[in-house]
């Protein structure tokens, strides 16, 4: 049997493929007696594109075509099986050194964020075959430029998560409106901390309306335009409609948020189905009993292990819970995708190879990413980073919003700028919504310490104004915000900085410590923006502390440092926490 027809195997369920070695405490391959063959999927030809197709047609079809041949006739080379080595004699010094054992903890992590491919790969050819064989199942679409190029180890990680309500796939018909071209109908902005100790998981609602930028888009065709902006629309419109592209979606969430996506990930209703059926069900529980014909959801009260049809009617019910709205659908998926990620992190899926695979098969089959990493061993490396944080310290949180005001009847909804404006803040500062605890993000004592004190009068505050933001005319709006809105008649500008800065710096001597603990009140400054040090002379020659804007100047009287709490009231919850639907 050759490769190909390896790979075609009949009734084998890859997973049994997979024992624990007992001196290791990992699992490996097993090969069958015959010639070492391994019955993993093989590579197959597929009209699913593998990581070198940027391109899908408005259709939901891939582009076949691949430098100029169409895929269909080209038959992938796979290299010849290879012989598995014949033991070696022990050292003759005594036995072998046997490798030390994995806790718990690090063998649970071996198996987090699709470290699977890199033990198949490990495995030889067969490892190769199945390797080739996720890469096939991959679907990915140009990004257009929208993101930061793709994520690094040592920043923070954005994310675009969009569920899209195209009715597309076996059985999914019935929801309705299936000749729709789809919308953003769930979006989830994925924001991991810098340190990784940390994740918020930021929903947009689908009827907000904001303003779509113009879009420069790869079309099926492989040609570029640029699709029309939109003012004043739903936000569910950036993605499906005019043609627009997950690219557009990211561009419009960089509008709304100032936080540019590193990646994207799109799912269907098959992703909901597929992947709640990997995990072995997910648990809900509900404070009511739930019978909606539109969802068709029907679920008395209680704790329920839910998967496939029944979990994809739970994550689109909204009739019967709530207000009844598409906010209290927002909050009931949050608390589906909570529990989802804790059966995802728990030891029963990580320890598990059956789980594992089938959650390597439902996820690269039912998602669709950015051509940036759009193959097994990037988003390994991303699931690796991505789960590095404690679930007890992701939060989901939606966008804080109100009421249209332009409408009689309410049917969709406006930002809340004030408190939108705090979270997306926050956000960007890479601060947590929880109150976790992050050693190297503390101000250590001694720089907390100079906002402590007495603070000066207003009147009395001498200060030098430079610019080093990089925006025209900062410094001169500073000056005329302090002088006739705080009262700080002694301040004066004294043009651009010798080079742009990223952070704003106050520096002053010590005599000058009300001074600059005033000015740091009203500039909204962190401790660590006060330097400690000498004080220049203004124009009259009178000793004066130094204001230096850096690229974190927002605007005359807008706080430089982020805040550091939430806002009041907004939707939340916490990840590691079970909530019955009410």
């Amino acid at each position: 049997m050759d490769a190909q027809g390896r790979g075609r195997a009949e009734n084998i369920d890859p997973a049994d493929q997979w024992v624990l070695n007992p001196n290791t405490g990992d699992y490996e391959l097993r090969l069958s007696p015959s010639g070492g063959q391994s019955a993993v999927p093989g590579p197959r030809r597929s009209t699913r594109s593998s990581s070198r197709q940027g391109t899908r047609g408005r259709d939901g079809r891939r582009d076949e075509r691949r430098d100029g041949r169409d895929s269909r006739d080209e038959q992938r080379d796979v290299p010849p099986q290879r012989r598995r080595r014949a033991p070696q004699p022990e050292p003759a010094s005594g036995r072998r050194k046997q490798k030390p054992k994995k806790s718990k903890g690090k063998k649970a992590l071996v198996w987090t964020g699709g470290t699977l491919a890199l033990v198949l790969v490990a495995t030889g050819t067969a490892g190769y075959l199945y390797y080739q064989h996720l890469n096939d199942n991959i679907t990915s679409i140009n990004d257009d430029g929208a993101g930061t190029g793709g994520f690094s180890k040592d920043r923070a990680i954005n994310i675009l998560v969009m569920g899209t309500d195209k009715r597309s796939g076996k059985g999914n018909e019935k929801y309705g409106d299936k000749g729709s071209l789809g919308h953003a109908d769930t979006t989830i902005l994925l924001h991991v901390s810098k340190d990784r100790t940390n994740a918020t998981a930021l929903s947009i609602p689908r009827d907000m309306i904001t303003d779509i930028p113009d879009c420069p888009t790869t079309m099926e065709d492989g040609t570029e335009k640029t699709i029309p902006g939109s003012q004043g629309v739903r936000f569910n419109e950036s993605l499906g409609q005019s043609d627009r592209t997950p690219s557009c979606t990211m561009r419009t969430v960089t509008e709304i948020t100032g936080i540019k996506m590193d990646h994207f990930m799109v799912a269907d209703f098959n992703a909901v189905k597929t992947l709640s059926s990997a995990v072995g069900g997910v648990d809900v529980c509900l404070a009511k009993d739930i019978d909606d014909p539109d969802s068709h959801l029907n679920l008395p009260a209680g704790k329920h292990t839910i998967e496939g049809e029944d979990a994809l009617a739970f994550v689109r019910t909204r009739h019967s819970v709530g207000t009844g709205g598409d906010l209290s659908r927002i909050e009931l998926q949050q608390q589906f995708l909570s529990s989802l990620m804790r059966k995802l992190k728990s030891n029963d899926t990580l320890t598990s190879p059956s789980k594992m695979i089938k959650l390597a098969e439902a996820g690269t089959e039912a998602l669709t990413v950015d051509s940036k990493i759009a193959d097994i061993m990037k988003l390994r490396d991303l699931g690796m980073e991505l789960g590095k944080f404690d679930m007890k310290n992701l939060s989901f949180a939606t966008v804080p919003v109100v009421d249209n005001p332009a409408e009689k009847v309410h049917t969709t909804v406006v930002p809340n700028e004030e408190k939108a404006e705090q979270l997306f803040a926050m956000m960007r500062a890479d601060e947590s919504l929880t109150a976790v605890k992050k050693q190297e993000k503390k101000e250590k004592a001694e720089v907390a310490a100079r906002l402590k004190g007495s603070k000066s009068a207003a009147s009395d505050v001498r200060v030098n104004i430079y610019n080093g933001s990089g925006k025209t005319g900062a410094a001169q709006a500073t000056l005329t915000y302090l002088q006739n809105t705080e009262g700080m008649s002694k301040a004066s500008q004294l043009g651009n900085a010798p080079s742009d800065i990223k952070k704003t710096t106050l520096e002053y001597a010590p005599d000058q410590a009300d001074q600059a603990r005033r000015l740091a009140d009203v500039m909204g400054l962190s401790g660590s923006a006060m330097k400690p040090g000498k004080s220049e002379k203004n124009s009259q020659g009178l000793p004066a502390i130094k204001l230096t804007l850096g690229s974190d100047f927002k605007g005359a009287g807008v706080s430089i440092s982020a805040p550091s709490k939430a806002p009041k009231d907004i939707q939340k919850v916490e990840a590691d926490k079970t909530v019955c639907a009410k």
